[in-house]
């Protein structure tokens, strides 16, 4: 992902590395944070959530301070366990008690993180790439895997080409219990335990881009051959050897694959036809259930001006959807200008990937413009309210039958300038109540970035 701005609107903005551009132009901004902010809030459409706003009230629970960096500093991590909010920092990873507080323990790194897996394992595993700090002009050589239960790493590892190189990688994940790193050069995955299962043969036809995996599953890009744009594959793959068991040949046409969800097997694509900067034009559901796999519906995220946030060229990363595997709902959030209004607003819509048709979307609230990150334990939608120079942002439920929408957590109207000022690498996770905001980039104080700016920040139920 590419280097960030600041307010919510800058987000939309310069997704030229990072995701689609579909947001209007607003009519009423103001410049403020060294971003865009929108500049209009509450109306009519406000008043199931203006309701529970008392009810809603949020704090600020605690803070991760920014670390002091000379330049721009990828710091690609963030999750929660039963016992600690786990951030990713400058050639560190902490652990923080989810009350709040000093940090309980630390990680060391040779270097700077390049990326991360996004979800923590049932034995408390992510795989993280990170810089090999020893060399003068450091790469994204070395592979890891942390126990973000017990705040260890278990293992580093890094690997070498068919020419005896040591390879760099763009990306990695876990998988069906395999840790999976890929790249311009090719993939290397290991098992949980640090035992190399595969790296790239001399004669290979096929580059293995990067991967995407889940407890059960993984799925890997491939780019084979020398035309340009390159043909290129999804494949569901036997985690421990690495064989395809599913291969599924795109057309001719796209450069770059993200795999957004393995199971269903949800990719987004561009077709040629974005806007400048745009990553996706289309979210195709694969069937992958038979060798040769099957394009089950397509949904057209250009035309209607879906949002949602991909990475330019990695396969694994997409975020700002939700989707619910055991009804196979897809949700997304609408563009925030809808029909040229300058009411900053937004619906939550529901599709239906075994068709690609919509089944449902909620009531525009007047105001708030709603971004989806997840799923409650019922299956309900919870969606981020972005920031306004109104006021602080806030989580939301839209329940998945009548589209309703209930405010969970209205954030302090002094914290909203702190929450436009995150880049566009941000994420987003809310669990036990309290929402975690955190920035996957850390960088120095300047006009854009004031003297207590967090690099995460926690907000929980509170007056």
């Amino acid at each position: 992902m590419g280097p960030g701005g600041t307010g919510p609107g800058r987000r939309r903005q310069q997704k030229s590395k990072t995701g689609v551009i579909v947001a209007a132009v607003l009519a009423v901004v103001l410049i403020a944070g060294g971003g865009i902010w929108f500049a209009t809030s509450g109306g009519d459409g406000g008043k199931e959530g203006d309701a529970a706003s008392d009810a809603a009230a949020a704090k600020v629970v605690n803070k991760v301070p920014m670390p002091k960096v000379n330049d721009e500093t990828v710091a690609k991590g963030m999750w929660t366990t039963d016992k600690n909010f786990v951030k990713a920092g400058v050639k560190e990873i902490v652990g923080y008690p989810l009350s709040g507080g000093q940090a309980e323990w630390k990680i060391p790194l040779d270097g700077n993180l390049c990326w991360s897996s996004s979800y923590v394992t049932k034995e408390g595993q992510v795989a993280v790439l990170f810089e090999n700090g020893k060399d003068s002009d450091p790469e994204c050589t070395q592979v890891g895997v942390v126990d973000v239960h017990k705040g260890k790493l278990l293992w580093q590892k890094q690997a070498v080409d068919s020419w005896g190189d040591t390879m760099d990688f763009d990306e990695v994940t876990m998988g069906g219990g395999t840790v999976a790193a890929g790249g311009t050069s090719g993939g290397v995955a290991w098992s949980a335990e640090g035992r190399q299962l595969w790296a790239p043969g001399e004669d290979d036809q096929c580059d293995d881009e990067g991967y995407a995996g889940s407890e059960e599953k993984l799925v890997v890009v491939r780019e084979c051959g020398d035309a340009d744009p390159p043909a290129l594959r999804v494949q569901t793959l036997d985690p421990a050897s690495g064989e395809a068991k599913s291969t599924y040949k795109l057309p001719s046409g796209p450069e770059y694959v993200h795999v957004a969800s393995v199971d269903p097997l949800l990719i987004g694509v561009d077709t040629g036809d974005a806007e400048p900067g745009a990553s996706v034009t289309d979210f195709m559901t694969i069937d992958d259930s038979a060798a040769q796999g099957k394009l089950l519906s397509k949904i057209d995220i250009l035309a209607d001006a879906y949002e949602l946030d991909c990475p330019a060229v990695n396969v694994d990363g997409c975020t700002e959807f939700a989707l619910d595997k055991g009804t196979s709902t897809l949700y997304l959030g609408s563009d925030q200008t809808p029909d040229e209004q300058y009411d900053v607003g937004n619906k939550i819509v529901a599709f239906d990937l075994k068709t690609g048709k919509k089944t449902g979307q909620s009531k525009m609230e007047k105001g708030v413009a709603l971004v989806p990150i997840g799923l409650d334990e019922k299956g309900a939608v919870l969606a981020y309210q972005e920031a306004t120079t109104a006021g602080g942002g806030g989580v939301w439920r839209v329940d998945p039958k009548t589209f309703k929408t209930e405010k969970l957590l209205q954030h302090p109207a002094d914290t909203a300038e702190m929450e436009g000022s995150f880049s566009s690498d941000r994420r987003l996770l809310y669990t036990g109540k309290k929402l975690y905001l955190g920035d996957d980039l850390a960088r120095r104080r300047s006009a854009d970035v004031s003297g207590d700016r967090p690099l995460a920040v926690i907000f929980g139920p509170g007056s």
